[in-house]
């Protein structure tokens, strides 16, 4: 009989999916709204769906590709909740098909989400994308609300590769607009090697998280 996982288990899993795999587990609770309890994250592990690491004080949770599976075959019979609108339960019946035809063609769930191609420009050349169009690109798919504060560590590897050097005086020309702002963590203690590495100093000060508001 399959493993039935409650619900922080089965968000956990999904949240993953959608955010580039892996993410700490304060992150998850903060900016995603789930907790994921000691007994569930053993759970997920011991089913060897996710992988959680320590760093320090802090807990890093992966998703695997036995996990990603399981969100394709969790969104291909997911249901609408009980007493849902009849829109709801509509949409809850496209999602599953888009899900199974997925399935079917063999195209894997994580290789469809993110930013879909303008159907306008198939066939088209594609001129490099600016540094600066990149950064926003990626701010707004970190980002889960506006007015966000997104850390630059989870913004710059998804740079293409783009010079340390290079993003810094980025941001730091972006924020003379004032609609882009940087601020450090509080949580000093917390800062894992990843966040050190990103961060952009300031004056004599490191900032780790960005901030950009819409034109």
């Amino acid at each position: 009989m399959a493993e039935k996982y409650g619900s922080p288990e089965r968000a956990t899993l999904l949240v993953l999916l959608v955010n580039g795999g892996e993410m700490p587990n304060a992150i998850l609770r903060k900016e995603h709204g789930v907790d994921l309890s000691p007994a569930g994250r053993d759970k997920l592990n011991t089913a060897k769906l996710l992988e959680t690491t320590k760093v320090g004080s802090r807990l890093f949770h992966k998703i695997t590709p036995a996990g990603e599976n399981w969100c394709e075959q969790e969104m291909a019979g997911i249901e609408a909740p009980p007493r849902s609108s009849g829109l709801v339960r509509i949409l809850f019946d496209v999602l599953k098909f888009y899900v199974r035809y997925a399935r079917e063609k063999k195209v894997r769930l994580a290789d469809l989400i993110g930013t879909p191609p303008d159907p306008g420009e198939a066939g088209k050349p594609q001129e490099p994308e600016d540094l600066e169009d990149m950064i926003r690109r990626v701010y707004l798919e970190l980002a889960t609300r506006p007015k966000e504060w997104i850390r630059l560590a989870r913004l710059r590897p998804k740079l293409n590769g783009a010079e340390k050097a290079e993003v810094d005086q980025t941001l730091l020309r972006m924020m003379k607009t004032e609609l882009v702002h940087l601020s450090p963590d509080s949580d000093r203690k917390g800062l894992t090697d990843a966040d050190h590495a990103a961060a952009i100093r300031i004056g004599k000060e490191d900032k780790h998280f960005v901030l950009i508001e819409e034109s």
